[in-house]
């Protein structure tokens, strides 16, 4: 794990060597500080759930943002062939890219916590939503990761990495939406196959080990296809 833990260092200087960071983490709390307030101030709502029905909109946009130039990048540099050429594997590789964007996303989440501190100085905050909504935020946030990062894995073009990731995403985000178009048995694998379906019940505080299994699951399907990507890579 030591080379793991080397890559995932090498990855977050690079993201805040940069802009990145620093701008995701700006706009993330500034977007979910106002969707925080407003109900509560305008509308005397103390409550999580528009905090993180946003956080969780926002990561859409977000995540394949962070993920764009996992691979994509390394390929137009010409320093991905450099890269696995040291004594570390694929796996080592593409776990330490993960890393790194689950740290920044963790740091972002982290920095929500005024919110819950403000809601159990003002009101009665609902413990096993909030437990339940960062739960989902982090897992939906690995999972964004996983896929954005197999998407990079396919092109040398950040943009088109982009663009991919988040087509990904979003349609995984969507299956629940069209649930009322489709046949009941494919709406009921439509419906499972949604991030937003698990996200929603994790976030009325209802940790089932089912919704937990599905985010692993899928980030780790994304995770061994993009070790397949790189293993077709031509020497």
């Amino acid at each position: 794990m030591y080379a793991t833990w080397t890559l995932t260092k090498r990855e977050l200087q690079a993201f805040f060597d940069g802009p990145a960071a620093y701008v995701v983490l700006s706009v993330f709390l500034a977007i979910t500080g106002w969707f925080f307030a407003n109900p509560l101030f305008l509308q005397n709502e103390a409550s999580l759930r528009s905090m993180f029905s946003i956080a969780s909109f926002v990561f859409l946009f977000f995540v394949p943002a962070l993920t764009m130039s996992s691979f994509a990048e390394e390929r137009r540099a010409g320093t991905l062939e450099l890269l696995l050429t040291f004594p570390v594997q694929d796996w080592q590789v593409i776990l330490g890219k993960l890393l790194s964007v689950a740290l920044l996303l963790v740091a972002a989440i982290s920095l929500t916590f005024v919110y819950v501190i403000s809601l159990s100085i003002l009101g009665d905050l609902d413990f096993g939503a909030t437990v339940g909504g960062y739960l989902g935020l982090l897992l939906l946030g690995i999972t964004y990761g996983a896929i954005g990062i197999c998407a990079s894995s396919l092109t040398r073009n950040q943009i088109v990495a982009f663009i991919l990731g988040f087509a990904i995403i979003f349609a995984f985000f969507l299956f629940d939406k069209v649930v009322d178009f489709v046949p009941g048995w494919l709406g009921s694998i439509l419906q499972y196959l949604s991030t937003d379906y698990h996200f929603e019940n994790l976030m009325r505080g209802v940790i089932d080990s089912r919704d937990v299994l599905f985010y692993l699951s899928l980030s780790a399907f994304a995770f061994l296809l993009t070790i397949y990507n790189l293993a077709k890579r031509p020497e």
